[in-house]
């Protein structure tokens, strides 16, 4: 294949015309109508952040993760009910420090049951999505773990990113991405998915599936042009562009930018604040009478007797909003 795109020139440019048509025509399912308004450095280091598993390598001058491949499987996601004045917000903090917080099979399958686990808990009220590992949100798919399947195994797997990505975002409680560091390709889409985005200013971002020659997979095509614009929104596709958060700030990607701290966790400690600000807002008992009330109008309609009816005889629902 590289020995083919040496001998002619023009092919490289032809694939990439081609991917850049076939992410306009996923973005353009949006329709028109749509305006809405190498290396990067991980956080210096001190006494607080080693307890969270970075120690100096040998020589003192240079640093190491100290979490390794020894970080069990179970422990790749990490799922905290905090309690006290924040009792009702729950964390969840991806921790596969070794693999820069890839989506990997084992990964999925955990938040896929965590979300399904906080979806029917009342006692939920937000839920921030964070990183337990200093400099890293999450670096996309686990790539390493891909180029070992094989062809008719990339599918499923593709979709099984998307549909818990897909799952967060339904979530009937608020969601909070803290973007303490990098957040590219299924890591953007997954903090796309949640209602709010805060990030470090050093915090980088960006959908970079073209330089691999594929398109986002986890909903990018669609979430981005509708937080940002249908424009900008292949303009940063196309290129695969990568923002700080200065700069994601100002295209309306997060919602707040903060300098980085000592502990690396800024956009952790605003996202707590405003979860924090959230709670008081609707109490439990007011939202269950509201959700009782809205389901209440439902149950005279035929829409839903269609719907009833149509899962029985295996077909596609004829709605007509009555």
């Amino acid at each position: 294949m590289a020995a083919a795109a040496a001998t002619a020139p023009g092919a490289l440019g032809i694939l990439q015309a081609g991917r850049a048509r076939l992410v306009a025509a996923c973005c353009a399912r949006l329709g028109p109508g749509w305006r809405l308004s190498g290396s990067w450095t991980v956080p210096r280091a001190d006494p607080a952040t080693w307890a969270r598993g970075w120690t100096p390598a040998a020589g003192g001058a240079a640093w190491r993760r100290g979490y390794s491949s020894e970080v069990k499987t179970e422990d790749e996601l990490r799922v905290r009910y905090l309690e006290e004045e924040n009792r009702g917000i729950v964390v969840l903090g991806i921790n596969r420090a070794y693999a820069k917080n890839s989506l990997s099979t084992n990964l999925i399958k955990m938040l896929s049951k965590a979300v399904d686990a906080l979806k029917s808990d009342k006692k939920v009220r937000t839920i921030i999505v964070r990183s337990e590992v200093p400099g890293i949100f999450c670096a996309g798919a686990d790539l390493k773990e891909r180029v070992k399947m094989n062809s008719s195994e990339v599918g499923p797997f593709v979709s099984k990113i998307r549909a818990v990505i897909n799952e967060i975002a339904n979530l009937p409680v608020p969601t909070i991405a803290a973007i303490d560091g990098l957040a590219l390709g299924g890591g953007l889409e997954l903090a796309l998915a949640c209602d709010i985005r805060v990030a470090a200013s050093s915090a980088k971002m960006g959908l970079v599936e073209t330089k691999l020659a594929i398109i986002p997979g986890g909903g990018g095509t669609q979430r981005l042009p509708r937080a940002i614009g249908m424009s900008l929104a292949k303009e940063l596709i196309f290129s695969a562009r990568v923002l700080d958060g200065q700069a994601a700030k100002a295209v309306g990607l997060i919602s707040h930018v903060l300098e980085q701290n000592q502990e690396g966790d800024a956009a952790y400690r605003k996202a707590l604040d405003l979860a924090r600000e959230f709670l008081p807002q609707v109490d439990l008992v007011t939202g269950l009478a509201i959700e009782e009330a809205c389901y209440a109008q439902t149950i005279p309609t035929k829409d839903r007797l269609e719907g009833l009816l149509a899962f029985k005889e295996k077909r596609t629902p004829r709605y007509k909003g009555e």
